[in-house]
């Protein structure tokens, strides 16, 4: 006569190959997100700079205010404020400012009358009702250069893999 068991099942150490084997299968076959998708300091940049824009013309519709977005060419570093913020407010603003990350410096912002602002400060206005200042910023690290449109009616901003000026 046979004899059952009834404690069936698996050992820990069946279990632990297996984990093991489907954690080496993940290892090699699963796709990979590039690197530089998430550690490109232009790409951050970038990003950071839509998602502004995109903030501040729906933020100055809803709240019926003009909202400037500041540009100091000569420290890279961005910052919004309102026109109904006190100068402290401003001043704290400013002090919170966004700073290109790594080697990116801002080479300039270009408007479409053709004048280039390489130096000092840059105020691009974002209107209650809905549209903006039209400005090119132009980004470098040393090597690669990338250029940001912000139109005046649209809520997005172009993203150029290279230096275009209008």
């Amino acid at each position: 006569m046979l004899k059952y068991r009834s404690n069936t099942g698996f050992t820990l150490i069946e279990i632990a190959v297996v984990v093991l084997l489907i954690g080496i299968t993940l290892l090699f076959a699963a796709p990979r997100l590039p690197d530089s998708l998430l550690t490109d300091p232009s790409k951050s940049a970038s990003r950071w700079v839509i998602l502004t824009v995109k903030s501040l013309k729906e933020q100055s519709v809803r709240e019926h205010k003009q909202f400037t977005l500041h540009a100091d060419i000569a420290t890279n570093r961005f910052w919004s404020t309102s026109e109904s913020m006190t100068e402290e407010e401003k001043q704290a603003a400013e002090e919170k400012s966004y700073r290109l990350p790594g080697a990116l410096n801002l080479v300039d912002v270009e408007y479409p009358d053709g004048e280039k602002m390489s130096s000092g400060q840059v105020d691009i206005r974002f209107y209650d009702r809905g549209y903006s200042d039209r400005a090119m910023l132009h980004i470098s690290d040393g090597e690669d250069k990338i250029s940001l449109q912000i139109e005046p009616f649209l809520s997005r901003v172009k993203y150029y893999d290279s230096y275009v000026e209008f």
